[in-house]
């Protein structure tokens, strides 16, 4: 058998020339397109879900959250290990899948069997990033001459992280330190009472009180003017103008306070708590009559 290949290799120069030439070239590009790492990647296709529920004990997000995540997990295919982690208001599911899983694919079966878990009001369960156990990490801080924590926390989520996540091989960003910024109003429980009002009432009136309304378009001959409400809270002065109840005038014509969200109105005042503001007082509030 070795004899007569020679013999054919004589005999067809040329062509043995050509197809050394063929596979020296075939070997090259396969050396150009070969991964090399320090350390392969040997991992199982993994797939994270991450749940928060703040202020809730680690056995009631067991019990609430982990377990109905796990078994609307149980019938995704190509899986082969399931473990999750519950502390105080976070749970974490992990799965494993077998070798050779396309990420998208687990990732896009997951997503569609976390539809069937009956999560408590307000949970909504999200996927890690799309690494793998011995991805590197890289660790870096964020100085600037004149600016504040806040401002540099500012600059780090608006400007310097969306900018990183577009560089290819990065999968996520983890900010930590730093000021946000943030309004926080302190109620009074005796203004509550005396005004029948619950936390509810105060979150909920807030809340509907910071968001645009759509409106339409109106046509003036040539042009169209667009009619939108804008009603969304840029300070503190926004929070306190915000109506919480709004009631009649009684008998002896007098208008009632609406509501309550805070000390009352001759004891109102803002603090700035280094970046962050904190809404201290301003609760007696009246009926706006502008809105009625």
């Amino acid at each position: 058998m070795i004899a007569t290949l020679l013999r054919l290799v004589l005999r067809q120069r040329f062509l043995s020339i050509v197809m050394g030439l063929a596979l020296v070239g075939l070997g090259l590009w396969a050396f150009t397109q070969l991964s090399i790492e320090a350390y392969p990647d040997i991992s199982d296709t993994q797939v994270v879900v991450i749940t928060l529920y703040p202020g809730h004990a680690a056995e009631e997000i067991e019990q609430q959250v982990s377990v109905p995540i796990e078994r609307a997990l149980n019938s995704v295919p190509n899986l082969i290990a399931r473990r999750s982690r519950t502390i105080f208001g976070l749970s974490v599911v992990e799965l494993t899948f077998e070798y050779g899983t396309n990420d998208y694919f687990a990732r896009q079966v997951v997503l569609e069997k976390l539809r069937n878990a009956t999560l408590p009001d307000g949970v909504t369960p999200t996927l890690g990033p799309m690494s793998t156990p011995i991805g590197e990490l890289y660790k870096y801080t964020l100085d600037g001459p004149g600016y504040d924590s806040r401002q540099l926390r500012e600059i780090e989520d608006w400007v310097i992280e969306p900018r990183l996540l577009q560089v290819p091989g990065v999968t996520d960003i983890t900010p930590f330190g730093g000021v946000i910024k943030q309004y926080q109003i302190e109620v009074d429980p005796v203004a509550l009472t005396k005004y029948n009002l619950s936390i509810r009432d105060i979150a909920q009136a807030v809340d509907s009180n910071n968001q645009n309304a759509g409106g339409a378009l109106l046509d003036n001959q040539q042009q169209g003017l667009v009619v939108r409400g804008v009603g969304l809270i840029h300070s503190v002065s926004d929070v306190e103008n915000v109506v919480v109840a709004a009631a009649n005038p009684d008998a002896s014509g007098r208008e009632p306070h609406s509501g309550a969200a805070g000390r009352p109105r001759g004891r109102r005042r803002a603090q700035r708590d280094g970046a962050s503001r904190r809404h201290q007082a301003g609760a007696d509030l009246r009926p706006d009559r502008s809105r009625q």
